[in-house]
This record gives C-alpha cells, sequence and structure tokens, in this order.
C-alpha cells in the first residue's frame, strides 16, 4: 500500500508540521499556533497554523491527545474533527476543558491533538420504501444490554 502524499503549508514561520511520535503512530501531532487559557468548563477555538491539501479519497480526523486528557482533562468537542480533502483553510480545534477545578495554560508549540489520515468512501444514498431487516432491527442506545 502506497503512503499517500499530504501537501502541508503554514500560516506563519515556525510552525511545527504533524509529526509522528512513534513508528506505527495512527496520529501524527498537531499544535497550538498561539498561548490559550482554559478555565473549568471552559472551550476555545485553537488555531494550528497548518493548512492541508488531501488526495481525493482521504480525509484527515482530529483526535484528542490520551496524554492531555489524562493529565489535565483536555478533550475535543466535536472529536473527531472532520478534515475533508477539498478544504484549504487552517485546521483549527476546539478544546474543552473538562476538569471542575483547574485551568490549564497551553503554550504555543504545545501538542494538542492529533490528525489521522483515512481513506474515505463517498456513498450514493438511494431512497426505498423499506429497509431490509437485521438482527438489531431498531434497537438503539442500551439495546445491546449492560456489561
Amino acid at each position: 500500500m502506497a503512503t499517500p502524499e499530504i501537501l502541508v503549508s503554514t500560516t506563519e514561520p515556525g510552525v511545527p508540521l504533524p509529526q509522528y511520535s512513534h513508528p506505527g503512530d495512527a496520529g501524527a501531532d498537531i499544535t497550538t499556533r498561539v498561548d490559550v487559557t482554559l478555565a473549568p468548563g471552559e472551550r476555545a477555538t485553537v488555531p494550528t497554523g497548518l493548512r492541508v491539501a488531501l488526495p481525493d479519497g482521504y480525509a484527515a480526523f482530529v483526535h484528542p491527545r490520551s496524554g492531555l486528557a489524562a493529565r489535565a482533562g483536555i478533550t475535543i468537542v466535536n472529536a473527531p474533527g472532520t478534515v475533508d480533502a477539498g478544504y484549504r483553510g487552517e485546521i483549527a480545534v476546539t478544546l474543552l476543558n473538562t476538569d471542575a477545578r483547574d485551568t490549564v495554560t497551553l503554550k504555543r508549540g504545545d501538542r494538542i491533538a492529533q490528525l489521522v489520515i483515512q481513506r474515505v468512501e463517498r456513498a450514493l444514498f438511494v431512497p426505498v420504501e423499506s429497509l431490509p431487516g437485521s438482527h438489531r432491527g431498531e434497537g438503539g442506545f442500551g439495546s445491546t444490554g449492560q456489561s
């Protein structure tokens, strides 16, 4: 399988490119372009300084960093965020401080999220009068029982 080439530009000098921390990592770390302080329960949309050109048939998904969540309670509101192949603007990440007591300050260059590049399919949506049956049927939230 060929490795896709992702074209990346930055909004200003000194913005780090996405970077994989370890061999085999699915997500490349991305950083904040600005200093940001989040009080308990506060959210902010944080610019990364990155713009990408994804090949057709690919999307980038912005995932939270598990270490940042465990250490500071920082997560991403709309995780995973989706970057479509046709988008050319700056990638921004809406962070949320879930900690009930502590304010969190992130400095320019701090890793705030992971960018996961994936192949995606485009579907053809076909209207029908009724859907074929399935084992699950219309069972929704909690329908698989409690464990």
